[in-house]
């Protein structure tokens, strides 16, 4: 499975010690220069930096696409640009970013995308976690998750919905 993955699935995950769920249900992610750039150069002293330098199975790539890269300006930030562009360019089977309006701009485009709460989910269900202490993990690391959207997605993984 090809998967290409935002800055903030890479920083919390890292955050939490838990970068290798990502290994573990994907075996390798993409992650655009624009990306790497945010969470390794310009995010040194923060979470991810080291994890995601050191991470052999995380494939940094050049999206060379610069007229569709300029499509996104203004309303997209460079990496969720860049990961767009970047899941279109290698026919990615997933995208994994948590922006909602980047969500929106991708799913128009007919891509596949979850974030980090579906990455985290798709992780419990695997290894048996439960999800409630799951979820608690990246709101301690500054992820940011209203209550009435914490609440929601517990309704939905009680009722075996998909947050």
């Amino acid at each position: 499975m090809k998967v290409v993955c935002n800055a903030t699935p890479l920083i919390h995950p890292s955050a939490m010690g838990r970068l290798d769920v990502l290994r573990e249900l994907f075996g390798r992610v993409y992650a655009p220069d624009e990306v790497f750039r945010e969470v390794v150069t310009q995010g040194r002293q923060r979470p991810g930096c080291a994890e995601v330098r050191k991470a052999t199975w995380i494939h940094r790539r050049r999206v060379s696409n610069r007229p569709a890269l300029r499509a996104f300006a203004g309303i997209l930030g460079p990496g969720e640009a860049a990961c767009i562009v970047l899941t279109i360019t290698v026919k990615a089977d997933l995208l994994v970013l948590d922006d909602k309006v980047a969500c929106l701009h991708a799913t128009a485009q007919g891509l596949s995308v979850t974030g980090t709460v579906g990455v985290l989910l798709a992780a419990a269900e695997r290894s048996g976690l439960d999800f409630e202490s799951v979820l608690r993990d990246p709101i301690a690391t500054g992820f940011r998750l209203s209550p009435q959207q914490q609440r929601r997605i517990l309704q939905l993984w009680r009722t075996g919905g998909t947050p």
